[in-house]
């Protein structure tokens, strides 16, 4: 009986396929598109297997400070809306320097500077409206009108990296901060859940208006739904769905290649057919979307926002009786 080597052996055993590693991937994608992301991840690199979970980014952190707390942390990557609570992984060392990422032809301000995290996309947060019972206004404070009682569906960012993100913009901004908050409280809105069931609220009617990302009234409105997207002339808040590698992983160079995908070419164009805007010049944004020019951007002081986060969320949990 002729013998083989036991590598050999083990080939011919799997049928001569790729031997597989397993990444665990967190992200606060939408559901479709985040099994669309690792479908294209995993054609490309066939000896690549993600497992995901995805949940809004507020609420992934507080499984990951928990995990970091019982020192069981799970995912190799991360995928999610802001850099707030990324800022919050790198200041406390649970996030993997990548100074080789392939961001030479990235705007330096899509990525963080010491290499720990890097933008995947641009959205952008306006305000959505059903234009079969609401009129489209022209700025954020003229939302805040009686006849929107309780007819606003606004995210919470206590759930949602998005509305966090928006929440720390707003403040920052001249003539809008906490004003806007309260104004809304005021007329008995009540911020609950992510953009997909406030997008769903303004399609369905159950709400005149809301306030949420580009990508979900824009798909929506593309596939018939009575709803529209507006850029307030004093500005809208965005976020760059930054990616990450946790310092824990045990697959670095795997969790290396799943950040080189979103930051390539076809990791771009996967952004466009998503329905959102890529970030990568010369990759070009879906039909129907505004152009990042033509918009005032809020920005504001991550660091800042960092360190004052706790206190921020916490008023804003008063302020609406959360």
């Amino acid at each position: 009986m002729k013998l083989f080597p036991l590598t050999l052996v083990a080939v011919l055993m799997a049928g001569g396929a790729y031997a597989e590693t397993t990444l665990t991937l967190y992200t606060s994608q939408a559901p479709e598109q985040a099994q669309e992301t690792v479908d294209a991840f995993e054609a490309a690199h066939p000896d690549i297997k993600v497992e995901w979970t995805r949940n809004g980014t507020s609420a992934l952190m507080n499984v990951m400070r928990a995990e970091i707390e019982a020192g069981q942390i799970q995912p190799d990557v991360l995928l999610v809306a802001d850099v707030i609570n990324l800022g919050e992984l790198k200041a406390g060392g649970h996030l993997m320097t990548y100074p080789d990422a392939p961001v030479a032809n990235y705007d330096p301000v899509t990525y963080d500077q010491d290499m720990t995290f890097f933008g995947t996309k641009a959205i952008t947060t306006g305000i959505a409206y059903n234009p079969n019972i609401a009129a489209p206004v022209a700025t954020w404070a003229e939302l805040l009108t009686e006849e929107n009682r309780g007819m606003i569906a606004v995210p919470s960012p206590l759930y949602s990296g998005a509305a966090l993100n928006h929440l720390h913009a707003l403040l920052s901004a001249e003539n809008i901060g906490w004003d806007f908050y309260e104004g809304l409280n005021d007329l008995d809105v009540i911020p609950e859940g992510g953009n997909g069931p406030a997008t769903k609220a303004v399609a369905s009617g159950m709400a005149k208006y809301a306030i949420i990302v580009d990508a979900n009234a824009l798909r929506a409105k593309a596939a018939g739904s009575p709803i529209d997207y507006i850029v307030p002339n004093d500005g809208v808040s965005f976020i760059t769905e930054p990616a990450a590698i946790m310092a824990t992983t045990e697959h670095a160079e795997e969790a290396k290649q799943f950040i080189d995908f979103l930051l390539s070419e076809a990791g771009q164009e996967l952004v466009a057919k998503q329905g959102n805007l890529p970030i990568l010049p010369g990759v070009d944004g879906p039909d129907g979307f505004p152009n990042l020019t033509d918009m005032k951007l809020l920005g504001y002081d991550a660091d800042e926002a960092l360190g004052a986060n706790e206190t921020v969320r916490e008023k804003f949990a008063d302020t609406f009786g959360l």
